[in-house]
């Protein structure tokens, strides 16, 4: 994986209970299982051998595995995320099916055409060098295979005052563009059929929907389990989020493209 020069661990574990929360046991995406279905959608997964990329705790990888019998390797640059997923993985009875490794700053750790599909959910929104990432990617596919992403963008217009509030309370990494400069970046890594699709909308709702959840029904649980500090700090990143989101400033889209299967005549 490729970023900045160092990283540190910003999934703690307030966080990700948290996460766990709104979107369900093992995910830390939006849209939970179902996004993953949207992912995959089209890439054929069946029995395949599959890399996620920014695997997180391994939610997506277990649901691969048991709904699709894929074989797939997670990966992540935060040790705490791949111990919880790897002690998951063999609670889940899923450890011949799934295993997690955590990686560096850098190429994958994979020898060329390792897999038949790649997928990542945010990994691509927090690096930096989003080239070189692509360019892995497409390294460690097989001719004909999928890279799949779902990621977080960004208008073409300059970061408002929100949008920098938001990233100040959110305080992850984000490295954002807007979505056709991903599909110009998966084209220029050498993928082909490219194709986008534009989710602002579904998650737009999505995220009006969480922040009445984490403000009513959850935040008694979500004090229970954070402490009410670290509860109303997340409450506030949701209103921050939701407002960029309703402003159309943050955006989220999905992106697909495959490996050529064939070499083209000169």
């Amino acid at each position: 994986m490729s970023d900045a020069e160092t990283h540190e661990n910003e999934y703690h574990d307030p966080m990700v209970k948290m996460l766990e929360l709104i979107w369900g046991k093992g995910y830390m995406a939006p849209g939970g299982a179902g996004n993953v279905a949207r992912i995959l959608e089209g890439t054929e997964p069946r029995g395949k051998r599959i890399l996620d990329v920014g695997c997180g705790i391994g939610g997506p990888a277990f649901e691969m595995a048991q709904t699709f019998g894929a074989n797939v390797v997670g990966i992540d640059l935060e040790a705490p995320l791949i111990e919880r997923a790897t002690a998951d993985a063999k609670g889940n009875g899923l450890q011949d099916q799934c295993s997690f490794e955590t990686v560096d700053v850098g190429p994958l750790p994979f020898p060329d055409q390792s897999f038949d599909i790649v997928i990542s959910s945010g990994a691509i929104t927090q690096t930096s060098d989003k080239t070189f990432l692509l360019g892995e990617c497409y390294r460690v596919l097989v001719p004909g295979g999928y890279l799949s992403c779902y990621e977080w963008m960004k208008s073409e217009r300059d970061y408002s005052d929100a949008m920098r509030y938001w990233f100040e309370v959110e305080g992850l990494t984000y490295a954002l563009e807007t979505l056709d400069q991903l599909r110009d970046r998966f084209l220029a890594a050498g993928f082909v059929d490219v194709n986008t699709t534009d989710a602002s909308a579904w998650y737009r709702a999505e995220a009006r929907r969480e922040h009445e959840l984490i403000r009513g029904a959850l935040y008694n649980d979500l004090v229970r389990l954070l402490g009410k500090r670290d509860a109303d700090h997340f409450v506030e990143n949701w209103r921050a989020m939701v407002v960029v989101c309703d402003s159309g400033e943050m955006r989220q889209g999905y992106c697909r493209g495959h490996r050529i299967s064939t070499v083209r005549a000169a």
